[in-house]
């Protein structure tokens, strides 16, 4: 048995990866009626004669449905200063989608050159970093190598406004990103499949998915406790409220609204959380 890593799945045509090659594999039937494997997987793979087969799925960190793919590292969340402007609404309700998948979140703040230095809305970004999410920044004539790191041995899905630069950000990155992912856009539409292509693509040193981001945003099978755990900046007060099941809205002995009032956590933030609470309770599902 050889472990191996899903790169791309095309109707029932898996590409892995092992030890920095990519071969051609399917799996074994068992798998396609319980666990099939997704972009994205650790699997115990098999050479039989002159096939690979896919004896089995290993467990995973964590899975996504939009797009199909599991073992995320990240989720760059790409939000643009000017056209379309910063929303903060939007920008939370992301960071707290992928938070309760456990999926470390990475803001991205585009078209930094297009708005004037001291302008607020950077005070706004300040009160991410100080809560502790790790934000860069990019425009024209920025320099690109923090992002290149944060690429580095890692799987990434991106998300974020529509129009927000995320195409223009990967070009940035490796030229090369558009012809490829144009090369295969163009092999699809020759082939006669027409299951939903997903397929990790090399960028940066590391590894981004070629449907990147959310088409909605699903409210409806989240918890509100689990929801209010995996807050950066609730982590400090959560576990000093009166009660161990605080979900910090009308709840008295609260430290988090405590922290609120205090200015301690950011007020937008906060009201965000109510929103999406109320989302919660609705079952809505809110489309980008």
């Amino acid at each position: 048995m050889r472990k191996a890593r899903v790169m791309k799945l095309i109707s029932n045509q898996y590409s892995v990866l092992i030890d920095g090659k990519i071969v051609l594999a399917k799996p074994m039937g068992k798998l396609r009626l319980r666990h099939s494997p997704i972009v994205g997987d650790w699997v115990s793979v098999e050479q039989l004669e002159e096939h690979w087969v896919i004896q089995r799925v290993l467990d995973r960190d964590n899975e996504l449905t939009r797009p199909t793919i599991a073992n995320v590292d990240q989720a760059l969340v790409v939000t643009s200063l000017f056209r379309p402007d910063f929303s903060a609404t939007l920008l939370d309700r992301l960071l707290f989608l992928i938070m309760v998948e456990h999926i470390k979140p990475v803001i991205c703040i585009t078209k930094c050159d297009l708005v004037s230095e001291d302008d607020p809305v950077f005070e706004i970004i300040d009160e991410y970093v100080k809560a502790g999410y790790q934000v860069v920044k990019t425009g024209l004539n920025y320099d690109m190598s923090e992002i290149k790191e944060i690429f580095r041995d890692k799987i990434t899905v991106l998300t974020g406004q529509s129009g927000a630069g995320k195409s223009a950000l990967l070009n940035r990155l490796d030229a090369s990103f558009q012809i490829r992912t144009q090369e295969t856009s163009k092999a699809l539409n020759r082939g006669k499949h027409t299951t939903r292509h997903v397929e990790l693509h090399p960028v940066a040193n590391g590894w981004v998915a070629d449907t990147p981001g959310f088409s909605s945003l699903d409210f409806s099978t989240l918890d509100k406790r689990m929801l209010s755990e995996v807050i950066l900046d609730f982590k400090d007060y959560v576990f000093k409220c009166k009660f161990r099941n605080c979900i910090h809205i009308n709840e008295p002995g609260c430290a988090v609204k405590e922290a609120v009032e205090n200015k301690e956590i950011s007020k937008i933030r906060y009201n965000n959380y109510i929103d999406v609470c109320e989302l919660i309770d609705k079952g809505d599902q809110v489309w980008l």
